[in-house]
């Protein structure tokens, strides 16, 4: 497997973004992460999504660290700081989960895990919870879900696939502030767009719509509907932070809400005014939340 790394200088002027990269091999690929907040505690987890990075939780990760909470955000591998295996070909949904779980759980040695996940981030961040539950504390789904092709995607997200899959160029700051309620600066632009020197180094963001399980007979169906098997009877708090502008994931809110058992009897928010990627619109607000949710459960 090729594959390339972005030159350290394209992460020269991140705003709002002052935590140093970490990194660890797993596969031969190196990852990146950041942490903020106490090294000694338990480590609350952060997924991004497809087509983001690390760089989307720099608000969340402020919230947590003020509240004396350990969080590490992680970049997906074709992502952020981290490795980008060369060819679209390279990258499935099994061997993400298998990447992002050897992180976690064999090269950093984490217990006690807080998994939050966003968008992919949840796709894969729930599966690692489902196949190692002994290593999870809690579960925060962010306008996500598992899907396992058996119901219908939303007619947006065929919209997003097309448009990825056909674009000769893939602006990634576009399909990010496509996913935003608020504006994006040209600073915080550029910092979306910083992992991707050109076009060579778009594998992933261009292979992850194609993974998802939109069909029943996907390759990743099966493994989704067993974690589901084990995510309904897992006895750990699972808390639903949803936005209410989030058009691709919504409809989810309510299914993880009712099917859960970390899910009931607790209050799950709504973050008002933010879309698919309410780390960039409502970041603090939903740094708050999970703060809460860690220190009451």
């Amino acid at each position: 497997m090729r594959t390339l790394r972005t030159p350290d200088e394209r992460f020269a002027h991140l705003p709002d973004f002052p935590y140093e990269p970490r990194y660890a091999e797993v596969s031969g690929i190196r990852m990146a992460y950041v942490e903020a907040g106490p090294a000694d505690g338990d480590p609350i987890v952060l997924l991004h999504g497809e087509p983001s990075w690390s760089f989307l939780y720099r608000y969340v990760m402020r919230e947590l660290a003020a509240a004396d909470l350990r969080a590490i955000a992680v970049d997906l591998v074709g992502f952020g700081r981290s490795d980008k295996p060369a060819e679209v070909a390279d990258h499935t949904y099994a061997r993400h989960v298998e990447w992002t779980g050897e992180l976690l759980l064999g090269a950093l040695g984490l217990d006690r895990i807080t998994m939050v996940g966003q968008d992919w981030g949840g796709l894969i961040g729930l599966r690692i919870a489902a196949e190692h539950p002994e290593r999870i504390a809690r579960i925060v789904a962010a306008n996500t879900g598992l899907p396992t092709g058996d119901i219908p995607m939303p007619e947006v997200w065929h919209r997003f696939k097309d448009a990825v899959s056909k674009a000769p160029t893939l602006d990634i700051a576009r399909f990010v502030q496509s996913g935003c309620a608020t504006k994006l600066t040209d600073e915080v632009r550029a910092a979306y767009d910083a992992p991707f020197p050109d076009e060579t180094y778009k594998a992933g963001p261009r292979a992850m719509p194609g993974l998802m399980p939109a069909t029943p007979d996907n390759p990743a169906s099966p493994a989704n509907r067993a974690a589901w098997q084990v995510l309904t009877t897992l006895d750990v708090p699972f808390l639903v932070a949803f936005s209410d502008g989030d058009p691709i994931t919504g409809g989810m809110a309510p299914v993880l809400m009712k099917s859960m058992k970390g899910a009931q009897g607790l209050a799950h928010p709504v973050i008002n005014g933010a879309g698919h990627f309410l780390q960039e619109d409502a970041g603090a607000e939903l740094g708050r939340h999970i703060a809460v949710f860690v220190t009451s459960t």
